[in-house]
């Protein structure tokens, strides 16, 4: 029998469809974007219809592309943008709003609300994560909220939500499978990280109602079956699904205590191991459910960052500096420092560890003498900055330096960006062969339910190393980190 695996990784800015064979090489990819909705200033929307028709669209170009023999058995995993949410009527089968994306900041309001009520401590002891709008349970509230007849419908029963992956599984299966797995429940801050269930307490501090809550199951579970709406004959499997960050840890093998590593995406997660307990995050920091699998949880400390690729999309599509993301890494490269300049890129607010979703994004240091490359340049040193915000926290909080960061994501092929996250971390940053590692971990659990690994040492050989920066630390390095340092100073200031 001829065995594949279809990893749908669902992201913020597109959907795209990979195709894996038994020793989970990458084969085939297909890739779908869709529309961005700003109806208002903060305020970032989905379409989930879009989104479902989107998937099933690569699938469709993915088979069409791979053409494989007639004696192929298919299973499919599924990776997404988490936080992202929606809500539906389960007779209609229709969202009753638009999806309200992870970097959407209408929650803002609510959140200080309940921060000077005194919540904090009970939702930080109780999810893990930090009272914020960039977790699920504040857009749930405002669709409720402000959709007429959405509160009205929710309380008979009619409504349910989802984060982007159960919306995903419940689709394909017809309504069948109404499912989320730990690592997504643990991002809207509606879950207890410590017994393993959505939280009585936090559903009622976000007016949330029980039935809309799907069934939480360990990333290596069975969801259900599909067809596809019609692309396969036969039901196929779906089984492996985690949220995309902690895909990618998973995928860069960080099984064991104190590994960590950094998807460079829209924005950028870092995901530091800390095993089967769910320690308290230090501050600025959250903890989350890391992976579920063989029956045991497993934690992880983990920042978000807001904008990283979105700032070099930005500087592509809106400024229109380069044509083509592939230009900056040469013109970046052509002056040997940004001359001062130091771009702060809040446009969605500032994450981990900062935790400011007030902050502007803003342009620090220009003179007359400023030129694109130096812009360019600073745009890409943003990033690792902001990474380095989070790793000196994490390092701090596990008792020292990190061995080594596993990197992943578009960015990573910028070899500027790469050597100089390594330069401002002092520790290796490890690049593999995968740059979809978030898809990557969600065949690793599709492979786990099906029996095909019995434990985690026997994929660890999967990992394959493509290149090692070496960090060359200067005290330069840290001249320059303090003077990003006092670049956000400067926006987050009363």
């Amino acid at each position: 029998m001829n065995y594949k695996t279809i990893a749908i990784d669902q992201s913020t800015s597109s959907t795209k469809a990979m195709l894996f064979d038994e020793q989970c090489r990458m084969t085939h990819r297909c890739n779908v974007d869709h529309r961005q909705y700003y109806p208002q200033a903060g305020w970032v929307e989905h379409d989930a219809e879009e989104i479902y028709g989107n998937m099933v669209a690569a699938i469709r170009q993915l088979l069409e592309q791979a053409d494989c023999p007639a004696n192929t058995e298919f299973s499919l995993a599924i990776t997404n943008q988490r936080e992202t949410v929606v809500v539906w009527d389960k007779e209609t089968g229709c969202p009753v709003y638009h999806a309200l994306v992870w970097q959407d900041n209408r929650g803002a309001a609510l959140c200080a609300q309940l921060r000077q009520q005194g919540a904090a401590d009970m939702v930080f002891s109780r999810s893990g994560l930090l009272i914020d709008p960039n977790f699920s349970a504040t857009g749930v509230r405002w669709i409720l909220d402000h959709v007429e007849g959405a509160r009205e419908g929710a309380a008979k029963g009619r409504l349910l939500m989802g984060t982007i992956e159960t919306w995903l599984i419940w689709r394909l299966t017809g309504g069948r499978s109404f499912f989320t797995d730990t690592t997504n429940a643990s991002r809207t801050m509606l879950f207890n990280i410590h017994t393993m269930q959505w939280d009585d307490e936090l559903l009622r501090l976000f007016d949330v109602p029980r039935s809309m809550l799907p069934e939480v199951l360990p990333c290596d579970a069975v969801y259900g079956e599909t067809t596809v709406e019609g692309l396969f004959s036969t039901p196929i499997t779906i089984a492996g699904v985690l949220g995309d960050s902690h895909g990618a840890l998973v995928g860069q093998m960080c099984f064991g205590e104190g590994m960590g590593k950094v998807t460079y995406g829209t924005g950028s997660s870092v995901m530091v191991n800390i095993g089967e307990q769910p320690l308290t995050a230090p501050e600025g920091l959250v903890t989350s459910v890391g992976y579920s699998a063989f029956g045991h949880h497993y934690y992880g400390y983990e920042g978000n960052i807001y904008s990283t690729g979105a700032t070099l999309k930005w500087i592509a599509d809106q400024l229109k500096l380069v044509g083509h993301l592939r230009e900056m890494e040469a013109e970046a490269t052509s002056v040997d420092s940004t001359g001062g300049v130091y771009i702060v890129p809040a446009f969605a607010g500032l994450g981990a560890p900062w935790w400011r979703p007030d902050a502007k994004a803003a342009v620090v240091g220009m003179t007359f003498a400023t030129t694109r490359a130096h812009f360019l340049r600073a745009a890409l040193e943003s990033i690792a900055y902001q990474v380095r915000d989070l790793i000196g926290v994490m390092a701090k909080a596990t008792g020292g330096q990190l061995r080594e960061i596993c990197a992943d994501g578009g960015p990573t092929r910028n070899r500027f960006l790469m050597q100089f996250q390594a330069d401002q971390l002092s520790t290796p940053v490890v690049c593999t062969e995968v740059e979809d590692a978030s898809a990557m971990g969600a065949v690793v659990m599709n492979g786990f339910a099906r029996g095909m690994w019995t434990n985690t040492d026997e994929v660890k050989g999967l990992r394959k190393v493509t290149q090692v920066y070496e960090p060359h630390h200067t005290p330069a390095m840290d001249n320059l980190y303090e003077g990003w340092r006092n670049a956000v100073e400067m926006i987050t200031s009363p």
